[in-house]
């Protein structure tokens, strides 16, 4: 995803700083800031914003969530607490997922998703937990966790063990 994401936030992100640049200190040929209402500058702003989080935020509020994230499982549960502004915990009852998946990374990590792609919202696999609200359309994950194939047996074992 990353891979359109990065292109995508820099051409937002520069077009929206070269749009502000030229509001507030015109081109060689005009003499802004003198010729821009007050209007255009201020239209800039919020694409500014939005292309400061696409290129740098969103890697911020990732990261926080990630470090205040927690993953458990019981004998009948699979338990996910987050919490960076306020505190949800998610149970998932192992007897009812049909459908859990062990995706292995380099170094080590690995993410186990719980449930099909298509009982969740399709379009959120565009979108990551760290844009903010899209948290809950993810599918739900123990996300880049390590030692990911023996969390993925105790998880399958446990399910056995329930029928």
């Amino acid at each position: 995803m990353d891979a359109l994401l990065i292109p995508f936030s820099l051409l937002w992100g520069g077009f929206a700083i070269f749009w502000e640049w030229v509001t507030l200190h015109g081109t060689p040929h005009s003499r802004a800031p003198h010729d821009s209402p007050i209007l255009a500058p201020l239209w800039g702003v919020p694409f500014v914003l939005v292309g400061l989080y696409i290129i740098f935020g969103r890697f911020i509020t990732d990261a926080r969530m990630r470090a205040n994230t927690i993953y458990g499982i019981t004998n009948k549960r699979a338990l996910i607490l987050t919490g960076v502004i306020r505190t949800t915990l998610r149970g998932f009852d192992l007897r009812s997922l049909s459908d859990v998946s062990l995706s292995e990374h380099r170094g080590g990590t690995g993410t186990i998703t719980f449930g099909s792609a298509a009982s969740w919202a399709p379009w959120a696999t565009f979108v990551t937990p760290s844009w903010p609200g899209m948290g809950g359309y993810a599918r739900p994950s123990f996300d880049l966790i390590p030692e990911p194939r023996r969390v993925y047996e105790t998880i399958r074992e446990a399910q056995r063990k329930l029928g």
